[in-house]
């Protein structure tokens, strides 16, 4: 995890290096996946591709900083269990009571770490391709709604609920 100038953290995913076998022999190219968050609610995600680590890096980040995406939170975790779905990924996430830290793998943990979640669980099912993983997560992450949102859509005024 780095820490960017402007507040942002920086998690690289998965960096592979690909092979195009030509006439005089092979090409190297690499890609990156990266995830960019505040900390506080907001998270992107990006993919370069470049002949060498720092540019693909570089673009990566730019591209997920561009693709930024706000993640309602309730006292350090999720509001409600969501699945995500994305490819042959699924991604399941629960709420966790306080204390229980990220309990997540590779991928989701990035999200989760960068979006600013401090309890949560977390299953991957399906695929562990971290592409798909992480896509998955993102697109279940899109899909939550706050309290707030859910009235302001229903023209409902939020009642303080009773003890």
């Amino acid at each position: 995890m780095e820490q960017n100038d402007l507040g942002l953290m920086e998690k690289v995913v998965s960096l592979n290096r690909v092979a195009k076998v030509v006439k005089g022999g092979r090409r190297f190219s690499f890609s990156a996946l990266v995830v960019v968050g505040d900390g506080k609610g907001s998270v992107g995600y990006g993919l370069g591709k470049a002949q060498e680590v720092p540019e693909a890096l570089r673009k990566a980040t730019e591209r997920a900083k561009r693709n930024m995406l706000r993640v309602p939170l309730l006292d350090g975790t999720l509001p409600y269990a969501i699945q995500g779905r994305f490819g042959a990924g699924k991604v399941m996430l629960k709420p966790a009571s306080r204390g229980t830290g990220i309990i997540a793998g590779g991928a989701v943990r990035a999200v989760m770490e960068a979006v600013g979640v401090q309890d949560v669980l977390a299953k991957a099912i399906g695929t562990n391709n971290p592409h798909n993983v992480l896509r998955a997560t993102v697109n279940g992450l899109s899909s939550l709604r706050s309290s707030d949102n859910v009235g302001e859509i229903r023209g409902k005024e939020l009642e303080t609920p009773r003890k």
